[in-house]
């Protein structure tokens, strides 16, 4: 039975830079892209996040950071007209500040 090792085996001939390196590599490999939006799509979240204000319900809010998507569940606290920044509390009490150029998709969640 052949035991191959994978990279184990090459590591110990390698420079520890090269190492980083393709570490790296493996981790940008992983980034996701962001989602271009089209003019439909942001009348729609335009709507969503004027009701979610006025009738002060639960939203789930997608946007782009680090290279990832990542979910935000809360009720929104206000809109900074001025730094373009959406101020949003989640359950556990916690404030998230979202560039509003970020945000991918906002929908109403029934909790």
């Amino acid at each position: 039975m052949i035991r191959d090792r994978g990279r184990i085996k090459w590591t110990s001939m390698m420079l520890p830079e090269h190492v980083k390196m393709l570490r790296d590599w493996v981790k940008e490999d992983q980034y996701e892209q962001p989602k271009e939006m089209d003019e439909q799509q942001l009348e729609l979240m335009n709507e969503t996040l004027s009701e979610a204000i006025e009738f002060d319900q639960t939203v789930t809010i997608t946007y782009f950071r680090n290279h990832r998507y990542e979910i935000v569940i809360g009720k929104i606290h206000y809109w900074d007209e001025l730094a373009q920044k959406l101020h949003v509390v989640d359950h556990f009490e916690e404030a998230h500040r979202i560039p509003i150029e970020v945000i991918v998709d906002i929908r109403m969640t029934d909790l």
